[in-house]
């Protein structure tokens, strides 16, 4: 790659490059690696039609639950990097101001940081792509999740599932392949609506109550599965009524 000032550069192609170049943009990030940002002008190759619609239900113990009771696990990827967060620091807070060793103290924790960012990334990434992939239309709750962060009990979890980032890659995928992404109303009750007979049950209101029967009909509902089949047959009501 040639760089004005610099020349001709080496580096690592992570994909082949098509269309017309832009721009490219060199950064450096806080662990010392050397990032270049390619802009290329290019057709996108839309992937074929396809007839299945799907609802979706965001949550913390399963990241998302959907309409075709299909589970995907929460990797928690902050979580589990935990220990490691707290060794690095640890040793950051303990290394003398001004010295190398706290150099190498802030750039060790600023890759556990940065291995957290490329994996939930990754995971976005490919979960975004799939349902977006199989899917003619996906439904999801327009979540307000700057007013979630306030409960300080889930706060960490909500920040880690980074709900916002998943439904935008949902949103610009499906722009780009010609889906559509629906979102069903905040105040929505989707967890306690009987998905067989429309009750609303407020004792649902409470997260510990994973599953429950209908008081009604006696139906017999999964919490995160009754609501994706909610949101999914919400819009499908709109829609066709």
């Amino acid at each position: 790659m040639k760089l004005p000032k610099l020349g001709w550069v080496k580096f690592h192609k992570s994909q082949e490059l098509t269309g017309k170049l832009i721009s490219v943009t060199v950064c450096r990030t806080k662990t010392g690696k050397y990032t270049a940002s390619v802009l290329c002008e290019t057709e996108i190759e839309k992937y074929p039609q396809v007839n299945q619609n799907i609802g979706l239900d965001l949550g913390i113990k399963s990241y998302l639950v959907t309409s075709s009771n299909e589970a995907i696990k929460n990797p928690k990827y902050y979580r589990t990097q935990t220990r490691k967060l707290r060794k690095a620091n640890k040793k950051l807070s303990r290394a003398l101001k001004g010295s190398n060793n706290r150099v190498k103290a802030k750039t060790k924790l600023a890759k556990v940081y940065e291995r957290i960012t490329n994996l939930r990334n990754d995971f976005l990434h490919k979960l975004s792509t799939r349902l977006i992939k199989e899917n003619s239309i996906v439904c999801i709750e327009d979540l307000r999740v700057a007013n979630m962060l306030k409960n300080h009990k889930l706060a960490l979890s909500i920040s880690d599932a980074s709900w916002s980032k998943f439904v935008a890659m949902l949103e610009y995928k499906a722009a780009w392949h010609d889906r559509i992404v629906q979102k069903v109303g905040t105040f929505f009750p989707s967890s306690q609506t009987c998905n067989s007979c429309k009750l609303i049950n407020p004792l649902v209101k409470d997260l510990k109550l994973r599953e429950w029967s209908c008081p009604s009909c006696n139906n017999y509902n999964l919490r995160d599965e009754n609501a994706a089949l909610n949101i999914f047959r919400t819009y499908a009501k709109e829609k066709f009524d």
